[in-house]
């Protein structure tokens, strides 16, 4: 089994901490952080092109049957041998199946899956795993229903930013456009520490203009990144 990557060393830890920290002392808001390697494992997506092969390879055997054929008779060591269509079939079968498995061989190799998984995809699956987060880690643990949600998906190189009901009710998804060029662009020189650094202090920005703290405000949620 490959050893997981290891994208964050502690002081990177250390120093996403400090922000969140900071951060939240002008502000009621609670912010969440999370970085993980992937989102999803498309294994769907990788039987759908396992498939895909497969009726490509029936279609080239039905167009070159007999080039197929004399191969099938010379490695059984048969001479022009006449096949039952109950013989045909079991050859187009297991044709087919040798396709399905060597393509699911080829693609149990993760970074050429990535590279077929549509882009479309990605950015969905990134968005729908970062909500489940949010649902299971922020979401509703706040007093004023204040908590957001900023997660990375290495593998995927997608960010997501969720709020909660009374932030997405006063700030527009727009504005959270912008966190979000700022992350990508420290991740696309390598720096994902300075990229969620960088979106923290955006996030808290926003939240301390539209949340500042309140005298009583309580610390509700841990400020400590959460790696998986």
């Amino acid at each position: 089994m490959a050893q997981k990557p290891i994208y964050l060393g502690e002081e990177d830890h250390l120093r996403v901490t400090a922000a969140v920290s900071a951060a939240e002392q002008h502000t009621s808001g609670e912010i969440v952080t999370i970085l993980t390697e992937k989102s999803d494992d498309y294994l769907d997506v990788a039987l759908c092109w396992a498939a895909a092969a497969s009726l490509v390879g029936l279609a080239a055997l039905a167009m070159n049957a007999d080039f197929y054929l004399r191969v099938w008779d010379t490695l059984t060591g048969q001479w022009g041998a006449e096949h039952t269509p109950s013989e045909l079939f079991w050859m187009a079968g297991l044709f087919a199946a040798l396709q399905f498995a060597g393509a699911m061989i080829v693609l149990a190799w993760w970074p050429f899956r990535l590279i077929l998984v549509p882009g479309r995809i990605k950015t969905k699956r990134v968005h729908a795993r970062a909500v489940s987060f949010f649902k299971v880690g922020a979401e509703r643990r706040t007093h004023g229903r204040t908590g957001i949600l900023i997660y990375l998906s290495m593998r995927e190189h997608r960010a997501e930013i969720v709020a909660d009901a009374a932030i997405a009710h006063r700030v527009p998804e727009a504005v959270w456009g912008e966190a979000m060029i700022d992350m990508l662009g420290e991740l696309k020189e390598g720096r994902t520490a300075a990229a969620m650094v960088s979106g923290v202090e955006h996030v808290g920005r926003v939240l301390a203009e539209h949340f500042p703290r309140a005298e009583d405000d309580e610390n509700e949620i841990p400020d400590r990144l959460i790696e998986l």
